[in-house]
């Protein structure tokens, strides 16, 4: 993962004072990553250092849009993202993060948080995500049934399908023989 400076905070700067700094964040910042779920975005970041008793607190806050593929017609589509976390920053011997805190070693307290604010982001993207009703691929939209329709014969023209994916609708094509 290659990132720029402007990720790295090195935490021998922060003082009594909070420290802010802003960051846009576009396609370069997402392929930089090289991750699979997010390519393209939009955001603007906000990181916020604030000094502690024992250590500090990282926030991060981002808020824009990102692309992402439909689970629907896996198409592209914005979501809107608006994301907020915060992590504990404590000096100690040696490198460890266990996702709420990171010990920094002293001897080198500066921390990349390029994956922090991804992780952020990709935690606000909603499990489902979906076009709005009706804006799927039209060639797509053709084979999906809603609630208010009627189930459509398969290709082969045999039994109607439907989108009942409840536990008891295997049930209703079972036939009992003579008990």
């Amino acid at each position: 993962m290659e990132t720029s400076g402007s990720f790295k905070i090195d935490f021998r700067e922060v003082t009594n004072e909070d420290m802010t700094r802003t960051l846009n964040l576009d396609d370069s910042f997402f392929s930089s990553l090289d991750e699979q779920e997010i390519k393209h975005g939009n955001l603007t970041a906000t990181l916020r250092v604030k000094k502690k008793a024992a250590g500090f607190l990282l926030e991060i806050r981002a808020n824009g849009t990102v692309e992402i593929l439909c689970d629907r017609c896996l198409e592209p589509m914005t979501q809107p993202i608006c994301a907020q976390e915060s992590i504990e920053v404590r000096l100690g011997e040696s490198y460890d993060d266990d996702g709420e805190r990171i010990i920094l070693p002293e001897y080198e307290p500066v921390l990349d948080v390029a994956w922090n604010i991804y992780e952020t982001i990709a935690l606000a993207i909603p499990i489902s995500h979906f076009h709005p009703e009706g804006s799927c691929q039209e060639d797509f939209s053709q084979y999906l049934v809603t609630d208010d329709e009627p189930a459509r014969q398969d290709s082969e023209g045999g039994e109607p399908t439907s989108n009942d994916e409840s536990p008891w609708s295997v049930l209703r094509n079972l036939t009992f023989g003579d008990a």
